[in-house]
């Protein structure tokens, strides 16, 4: 068993009807990595979870998790594995305690040492002054809390999380991610996660570009922000076709139309700033500079912006 790899997906695709969800799929994750899905809303994240987290059956491919075949060995991987969804799976009558005690007793964990555990959990989640309170009167921070100690608390080796800011405020993300960092570091979980939210993409080791099924991209922050260029120009006014081949005739360089905004990539941004207000001070209404970021990169390959495909899913 490949020790240094806790998923591997070769060519996995699915459907509902003629809508392909997920388009061959290939790529691995390495053991102990953070590791991120990240697309709009309709680009295949949540298919993908469901599959990894064994609530859907595959229809194309293969998968292998944690060594096991996923397609032959669902039960082996559930004893590994760590779900933490995106609807949340608290009973929310049920106290803090009660709620992990029930997780617990579902992987075979009772008695004293489902008790330790759970007072472990706690513990390390910064929620063991919260262990009598009836879940429905805690903040959403707080049942996050519960729901990732529900999660851990068989101390898988693989932890699955579907969006798992949703709802979330700044702070209470941060905290999460304060103990995902600590887990993988001191107890070496790989973790998994999808998300729509770029900024916390940021935070992986690397990352895996959905769009429409198909992988876009996959490479860490800084690589995949390298491929873009070193600096993005975005340019309003009126006629931005015209302008664009004003700016290809004149300096030989590629203007992209995205939505209603002209885009250029260019290594020396801010000689360009000078070059063009200066060149078409008529047709550019506002023109700003700024550093790659994976929004770039998504629409560098897509050619679309991130949000367009989910709002239209």
């Amino acid at each position: 068993m490949d020790t240094t790899t806790a998923i591997s997906i070769e060519q996995l695709s699915h459907h509902y009807g003629d809508r392909c969800a997920l388009d061959e799929l290939s790529l691995s994750i390495n053991a102990g990595e953070v590791f991120v899905f990240l697309g709009p809303n309709g680009g295949g994240k949540t298919t993908l979870f469901r599959v990894l987290s064994t609530l859907m059956p595959m229809q194309q491919g293969s998968v292998q998790l944690l060594g096991f075949d996923l397609a032959a060995a669902k039960q082996s991987i559930r004893q590994q594995i760590g779900v933490v969804f995106q609807s949340p799976s608290l009973d929310k009558k049920l106290t803090v305690r009660e709620n992990i005690l029930h997780q617990a007793a579902l992987y075979g964990l009772s008695g004293k040492a489902a008790k330790l555990r759970a007072d472990e959990m706690m513990g390390q989640l910064g929620i063991a002054d919260r262990a009598s309170d009836i879940c429905e009167e805690l903040s959403g921070g707080l049942r996050r809390r519960v729901e990732l100690a529900k999660g851990m608390i068989h101390q898988p080796r693989l932890l699955l999380l579907d969006e798992p800011s949703t709802g979330l405020d700044p702070g209470a993300r941060s905290s999460m991610w304060e103990y995902l960092q600590r887990i993988r570091k001191e107890q070496n979980v790989t973790i998994v996660l999808t998300t729509h939210l770029l900024e916390e993409a940021e935070k992986a080791d690397r990352i895996a570009i959905l769009n429409v099924g198909k992988l876009v991209a996959l490479d860490t922050p800084s690589l995949l922000k390298q491929t873009v260029g070193g600096d993005t120009l975005t340019i309003s006014g009126s006629d931005l076709n015209g302008l664009a081949e004003k700016i290809q005739n004149q300096f030989q360089i590629t203007a992209q139309i995205v939505d209603e905004t002209l885009r250029i990539e260019t290594t020396t941004g801010a000689t360009w700033v000078t070059k063009l207000t200066e060149a078409f001070p008529e047709e550019i209404d506002r023109i700003s500079l700024g550093k790659p970021t994976l929004e770039d990169v998504f629409i560098a390959k897509t050619g679309h912006r991130f949000w367009n495909e989910g709002d239209s899913a």
